[in-house]
């Protein structure tokens, strides 16, 4: 599964190219977007949706301060709801994948990425301790909710904090998934990638090759697994089972 949290004006405004990218490569994505810190474009929603990507929420404003109080996270997790209605998803992801599962069923949402199998690096960094994706249910009166961990290092933590400057990392995890039949659940973000082939001043950027190779290397390597679905599309396939 392949995800976009867009955390700032910079990455919203990359989406086209990163959308024109993927369906170069015959893949489909989710977008997450901040309803609340920057300008997000209701054109750009609609045809995020209509070239059949996927549409889900990213926290409210992400300042950080989601979690702080229970009273705090209801009144927040009120508005959030609007905007699961305003924009017709149900999928959410946690901003610095803060969490608290036992709060979360306040969120009217299907599916949620707010957790990890193991990252040291995050703000909050208890691992979940699985490469499976697990129902969440803290209401009885409520169907509750899919949990989706990602399982692959966010591409802020390869090249931008570690200065990595291959994707072997990328690899050799994803082999390892793959060969535990895990869910591998790869979130990037379009603010950190640099569609200029190297014309970019900006320090924090990494060459979108990185990212493409990587797609290419799961397809190529994995075809006869290879699903790139999206987050309603295992909520569903989950169902089933």
């Amino acid at each position: 599964m392949i995800m976009h949290d867009v955390d700032t004006q910079i990455g919203h405004d990359k989406c086209y190219q990163l959308m024109d990218l993927e369906e170069e490569l015959g893949v489909r994505s989710i977008f997450y977007f901040v309803p609340e810190r920057y300008s997000v474009s209701p054109q750009l929603l609609k045809d995020v949706k209509s070239r059949g990507f996927g549409l889900g929420v990213h926290g409210l404003t992400h300042d950080g301060k989601l979690f702080l109080s229970y009273d705090i996270f209801r009144a927040k997790a009120a508005r959030i709801n609007r905007y699961f209605d305003l924009w017709g998803t149900k999928a959410f992801s946690s901003p610095s994948m803060h969490h608290r599962l036992e709060w979360m069923h306040l969120l009217d949402m299907e599916t949620c990425t707010s957790t990890f199998d193991t990252d040291p690096i995050e703000p909050q960094p208890d691992a979940i301790g699985t490469i499976f994706p697990f129902m969440v249910k803290n209401d009885p009166e409520k169907e509750g909710f899919i949990e989706m961990p990602y399982t692959l290092p966010q591409d802020f933590t390869l090249f931008i904090i570690l200065r990595e400057k291959t994707i072997n990392i990328w690899k050799k995890k994803a082999d390892w998934v793959i060969s535990k039949n895990g869910m591998l659940l790869f979130n990037s973000h379009p603010d950190y990638m640099d569609f200029t082939d190297g014309k970019s001043k900006r320090p924090q950027e990494y060459p979108v090759g990185f990212y493409k190779d990587f797609i290419d290397y799961i397809k190529n390597t994995y075809k006869e697994k290879f699903w790139a679905a999206l987050p309603k599309d295992m909520a569903s396939h989950l169902k089933t089972k």
